[in-house]
């Protein structure tokens, strides 16, 4: 039988399709947030797991090593375009064979397998949850962008910063604040218990969600983002402290370095307060929506307090990660604690507690 295809020439979405693409794709390139999208009311699977699948597609051309970086910026940009409409499958196919051509994994190879499967998907969307995953995934490329323009090629052996603290906030907000923005807009208008939510508020509580899980990320992988020729810690305040961003390389240096890396922690863990805040104004029936947002800002928050307590912050050989048997117990304890405000606050306030007194 012929596959049936839309005005626009991609395929149909039909059950089998879609499955593959927010179960066994999107397992394949995250497992974390495999078992986010899981959770999740069954409503915003879709938009959500979409957005991530085109984002990730995005990301993982950007920060492909191999290649040089104008070539990823034009097939970034040529992804882009597609994202924003009308979309050409010719022009998606070609991005993917060039892409398959540079994968790194079996999982990477079916992410840009399933490219015009992924488009097919976005077009069969509601207007308004397509217009959402579109702006959300244009401004993500905009972050991806903007660290292309900024750093030197991994193996140019140059480093570069990030010239001022706005501009380290601009891309954690282009990165990882407008998720935030996003998930706000799209749960509230998919789930009923959200209807008391003043959207444009929490949308702003929610990109410090989003900034708080980056800035921990971001602080996380200083030692191998230098290594990559990336600063991301600004170059102004780096100055003040009698530094260099190639001062960074020697962990000797890591004393004169909390100058600027304390208040930066600090920023990560206001943020952490506001992503309580944003997950406790979700109604507790809503179950299932509260345990999405638990599990990220409870993983974010325990990777800042392990980097907090261990303090070696520019030591490369230095990993600081959470292990896979401290995940599952997290996820079984939270099914006790989610219904509880009193349990979830401790909890959370716990983790806030030992990350300010490591530093």
């Amino acid at each position: 039988m012929a596959q049936t295809t839309t005005p626009g020439g991609l395929p149909s979405v039909d059950a089998a399709r879609r499955d593959r693409l927010l179960k066994d794709v999107l397992k394949g390139v995250s497992r974390s947030f495999y078992l986010t999208l899981r959770v999740l009311p069954k409503d915003l699977r879709g938009p959500i797991g979409l957005a991530y699948l085109l984002a990730r597609t995005a990301d993982t051309i950007a920060d492909r090593r191999a290649g040089l970086s104008g070539v990823r910026l034009e097939a970034l940009v040529a992804l882009r375009s597609q994202v924003a409409g009308p979309v050409d499958v010719g022009v998606l196919r070609e991005l993917a064979s060039q892409s398959m051509e540079g994968a790194s994994s079996p999982q990477e190879r079916a992410l840009f397998d399933s490219l015009v499967d992924s488009f097919a998907l976005l077009e069969s969307l509601d207007a308004a949850d397509r217009e959402e995953v579109r702006w959300v995934v244009t401004t993500l490329t905009d972050g991806m962008e903007m660290d292309l323009n900024s750093f030197p090629a991994e193996d140019s052996g140059s480093l570069a910063a990030l010239p001022t603290g706005p501009d380290l906030d601009r891309y954690t907000y282009l990165v990882a604040g407008c998720v935030g923005e996003f998930w706000t807009k799209v749960t509230a208008a998919h789930e009923p218990s959200l209807k008391g939510w003043d959207v444009a508020e929490m949308s702003q509580t929610g990109v410090r969600f989003g900034k708080a899980l980056q800035l921990t990320n971001i602080l996380r992988d200083i030692p191998r983002d230098l290594r990559a020729g990336r600063c991301y810690l600004p170059a102004d305040e780096l100055a003040a402290a009698g530094l260099s961003p190639e001062d960074l390389l020697d962990p000797a240096n890591e004393v004169r370095a909390r100058e600027v890396l304390v208040p930066w922690m600090r920023t990560a863990l206001g943020h952490f307060q506001a992503a309580e805040e944003y997950l406790l104004a979700v109604p507790r029936r809503s179950v299932r929506l509260r345990l999405a947002c638990l599990w990220p800002l409870l993983l974010g928050l325990a990777t800042l307090a392990r980097l907090a307590r261990g303090g070696r912050w520019l030591d490369p050989d230095s990993t600081v990660k959470v292990s896979r048997r401290w995940v599952y117990r997290m996820m079984l304890m939270s099914l006790a604690a989610i219904c509880s405000n009193t349990l979830l606050r401790r909890w959370i306030r716990g983790l806030r507690r030992q990350t300010n007194d490591a530093i």
